[in-house]
């Protein structure tokens, strides 16, 4: 059974930056299509970046510019670089995996942009 595992958030000023993390267990991450999502309070969890086992990259237009998603396949990890950020960013990160009809989400990361 596969795990995910996010770390990496915490309390940020607008403009700084913070790098997330989602450890992979139990999968083969290369085979599978990642993505980090968001929810904020009293919103709908919406995605923020995706890279495909391909390597292939989107983005929501609201990061573009400010945010890159990466992955490390032989450590089995999913990364996303946020810089610039702004209180707007403040939210739960999770991370998705998803092959064919398996998917998988980790527990999320709280992420507050505040001065």
């Amino acid at each position: 059974q596969g795990q995910l595992v996010e770390s990496g958030g915490g309390l940020v000023q607008p403009g700084g930056s913070l790098r997330l993390s989602c450890a992979a267990s139990g999968i083969t991450l290369s085979y599978y299509d990642t993505s980090w999502y968001r929810q904020a309070p009293g919103k709908e969890r919406e995605l923020v970046a995706g890279i495909t086992s391909a390597g292939t990259t989107k983005y929501a237009d609201s990061v573009k510019d400010r945010f890159t998603i990466s992955r490390d396949n032989v450590k089995k990890t999913l990364y996303l670089q946020m810089n610039s950020l702004v209180p707007d960013d403040t939210a739960v990160y999770y991370c998705n995996a998803r092959r064919y009809s398996a998917g998988y989400w980790g527990q999320g990361t709280q992420v507050t942009v505040s001065s």
